[in-house]
């Protein structure tokens, strides 16, 4: 029997629908929540991410900041730029476009923004307090990943999850939040170094694919009705398409999904998720300024 596909796409919508009328609730009581995206240079994939965001932004009814600089700024012009949306009280949400220019630190770059409008959650605040249990912004992506396995009613207390990947934007945050009480998983973390990496997957009850390539996980690496979660985004080569390429997971879906209990397809998987959660972190930022 095939596995249910998570249809990320839906949920996602549902929050988002939720968020904007919570964003309406605030803008009644004379708060617009704002979000400042701030983009260096002209990636293709990150150009299309921020769009995206602007896009989520004007659905859900909120303010967009966006700002562009180009290929040249230097890190300095850009720790000014964020200097000033931190001390801006109208803007409650800061978010720097990934991957930055290779001449610019990107840790200084996200420790200089103020962990209160830190709604990617990176800053290592953010992350200590993740780490401790403390209220705090959530990375948007693995908070995703847990939205996704609530709203499809899946158990977490108790079950073992395989995350494959240590990443600081998704391995490591997922695993961390997957072991909290509140989901109170036991977890493996699995990454390039892990020796006999089917012996580890094949024991997961929830299977989570951060690897970032194509292809790590085939359908004899997977436990009969495990949960196969596929974080992965990368771009295939394919002449057939407008684009050129073809966006797959880290997951052989077509094989996996005969053997799993549940899947998320990519894309409409965890993908958009991300950006509903990014509006749910920068309404929370809005609210904690009344």
């Amino acid at each position: 029997m095939s596995a249910v596909i998570i249809d990320g796409f839906e949920i996602a919508r549902q929050v988002r629908e939720d968020v904007a009328k919570k964003t309406a609730e605030l803008k009644a009581k004379g708060i617009t929540p704002c979000l400042a995206v701030v983009l260096v240079g002209e990636d293709p994939a990150s150009v299309s991410y921020v769009t995206g965001k602007e896009k989520a932004l004007l659905e859900v009814g909120m303010s967009d900041r966006s700002i562009r600089l180009n290929e040249k700024t230097t890190e300095k012009e850009l720790l000014d730029v964020i200097h000033t949306l931190n001390t801006d009280t109208s803007v409650h949400g800061i978010l720097v476009q990934l991957p930055l220019p290779k001449h610019i630190d990107e840790a200084k770059v996200l420790l200089a923004i103020k962990p209160e409008k830190d709604v990617d959650g990176f800053h290592p605040i953010s992350v200590g307090n993740m780490l401790i249990g403390r209220k705090s912004f959530l990375p948007c992506t693995p908070h995703g990943v847990l939205v996704l396995l609530k709203t499809m009613g899946i158990q977490t207390s108790g079950a073992h999850a395989v995350v494959v990947g240590r990443s600081n934007i998704v391995g490591k945050p997922v695993a961390v939040l997957l072991a909290r009480k509140e989901c109170n998983a036991t977890v493996t973390i699995c990454h390039t170094g892990t020796k006999d990496l089917p012996s580890m997957t094949k024991q997961a009850d929830i299977l989570i694919a951060a690897a970032g390539k194509p292809g790590t996980i085939t359908a004899d690496m997977v436990k009969e009705g495990a949960v196969v979660i596929d974080v992965g985004v990368n771009r295939i080569p394919d002449s057939s398409k407008k684009s050129g390429f073809r966006l797959v997971g880290d997951v052989d879906f077509d094989a996996v999904k005969e053997k799993a209990s549940f899947i998320t397809p990519v894309p409409r998987g965890v993908g958009p998720m991300t950006i509903a959660m990014l509006m749910q972190n920068t309404l929370e930022a809005a609210e904690c300024s009344l």
